[in-house]
């Protein structure tokens, strides 16, 4: 009985605090607007926990039956749901009141409850976030965080084809703009009726705070301008990071890089990516210290990374920006050719950083990343990129996420790994099946190495996958870990000056 389901999406919003008791009657009505229901009786219930995915799931189901909801595909269902939830989420201006008088009494009182509404609102679907697969490989750079993406819905091939035929749209101008707070969405951008950010101000200018919808790891936060503008990593880019982490020490933030190829997906639209977890790449120690004339107050050094990176650490925010600033602007221009590092080519800059930010006890802390993007014809996608070899494991671009250690891979690798495993333990020819074609060479070269079995199988790939991503990252390092690499960064440094 639809009525019961009703009953329960209230009861839900109620005891999550998205609404008071004395809003049930409105909740309803507006519940019963959104389902074209023009009646209703009120349903007791059990003290049983609530399942919201279930609830959901027979709402529309209930309104695909009644051709409420005309399509079944998951694009409109996402939609249809969404909805449904902003009906019972708080307006912006309650959320921001309460994230603030949280925030007065401690910084983390008012992350740890934003981030449970965001989740309570379903905006963050814990039920997608589930099927994530998810582990830790053990490498001579620590021990590095896996994840195969399951949680982004494949889009169906009647939505792609309806969505080609919108006119379009430049609203919201991207899909972290401000203007994506309580959209309705379209078949090509993504519902946000429930979704609520929080105005904070970094480095004097107004910003906002939500959390990934896609969660990669604890807290997983976006930090974004205001003002719909290009990503830059300069001065001020680190003097807005280490701004963030004064205002909330118990998060870590840091920058994608600001060319193609070394950057992230959104680089139209100034953001930072944050949260609540230590990567390996923020365990790592510093294997070189390093000194640079006029900073005796700064503590830097190579860290052991597969990646080539610059970590500095002090109590004065400014002292470190001025360091980390005098590296860039060293990096920005240099060129090695011994090292096939080249500053541009035909007058397209290659050099950038990906910084991190994050804090030490008192101080504070900013790992720079060196990045560049120079293209040959052997490596077409990137020199500093992961090679065709590893494409049957990582192809997409290194982003700050990667960079700190966590592999988001392919969906397409849960059922890829899967039949590589039944391979391996049948015997099956690799080559044979277009599921395991390109894996065969990787696979044929570690197997003999186990003594496999179908209980050790997955195990065996994890450890070998994690492997492979530590090579991912190394080709993503401009400076390879070998003693004519280290010479060569070295170089670099002693050229700051």
């Amino acid at each position: 009985m639809i009525d019961n389901a009703v009953a329960k999406l209230v009861r839900y919003a109620e005891e999550k605090g998205l609404i008071q008791p004395e809003d049930h009657v409105w909740a309803v009505n507006t519940l019963l607007d959104a389902l074209r229901l023009d009646s209703y009786e009120e349903q007791p219930l059990d003290g049983s926990p609530i399942d919201l995915p279930a609830v959901l799931t027979e709402l529309m189901d209930d309104a695909h039956a009644r051709g409420v909801l005309a399509n079944d595909s998951v694009v409109y269902r996402d939609l249809f749901d969404t909805a449904l939830m902003g009906r019972l989420t708080p307006p912006p201006r309650e959320v921001i009141a309460k994230f603030r008088a949280l925030y007065a009494e401690y910084p983390r009182k008012a992350t740890d409850w934003y981030y449970k509404f965001s989740q309570d609102t379903n905006y963050i679907r814990r039920d997608r976030i589930a099927k994530d697969m998810q582990w830790k490989a053990p490498t001579k750079y620590g021990e590095l965080d896996i994840t195969i993406n399951l949680s982004k819905p494949e889009k169906d091939p009647k939505a792609i084809a309806a969505a080609r035929d919108l006119p379009a749209s430049a609203y919201p101008k991207c899909q972290l703009c401000r203007e994506n707070e309580g959209y309705a969405g379209r078949l090509n951008h993504p519902a946000r009726q429930n979704h609520r950010v929080v105005p904070v101000t970094v480095d004097g200018k107004p910003w906002f705070l939500q959390y990934s919808p896609y969660v990669y790891y604890n807290e997983h936060c976006i930090v974004f301008n205001a003002a719909h503008t290009p990503m830059k990593i300069d001065r001020a880019c680190f003097r807005k990071l280490l701004d963030f982490i004064s205002q909330f020490p118990h998060y870590f933030v840091g920058s994608n890089a600001d060319l193609p190829i070394v950057g992230g997906s959104i680089l139209a639209h100034d953001h930072f990516q944050g949260g609540h977890y230590e990567f390996a790449m923020a365990k790592a120690p510093v294997e070189t210290p390093l000194a640079f004339p006029g900073f005796d107050d700064i503590r830097a050094g190579v860290v052991k990374w597969p990646m080539s990176v610059l970590r500095l650490t002090g109590a004065d925010k400014e002292r470190l920006v001025a360091l980390a600033d005098k590296i860039l602007t060293a990096w920005r221009g240099y060129t090695d050719e011994a090292a096939m590092i080249f500053a541009e080519t035909d007058g397209v800059p290659h050099n950038t950083i990906t910084p991190i930010a994050r804090r030490r006890g008192e101080d504070f802390e900013l790992d720079l990343v060196l990045r560049n993007n120079l293209t040959t014809p052997e490596h077409p996608l990137g020199l500093y990129h992961p090679h065709a070899e590893l494409h049957h494991i990582k192809k997409e671009n290194i982003g700050l996420i990667e960079v700190m250690g966590l592999a988001v891979l392919p969906a397409r690798l849960k059922t890829e790994l899967a039949a590589v495993a039944d391979a391996l333990v049948t015997g099956r020819d690799l080559r044979a099946d277009e599921l395991t074609a390109s894996h065969a060479d990787w696979a044929e070269g570690f197997a003999p190495r186990y003594t496999i079995t179908a209980e050790n199988v997955m195990d065996v790939l994890q450890k070998e996958v994690g492997l492979v991503f530590a090579m991912v990252l190394e080709h993503a390092g401009v400076f390879e870990r070998t003693e004519d690499g280290k010479a060569a960064l070295l170089r670099f440094t002693e050229s700051v000056g």
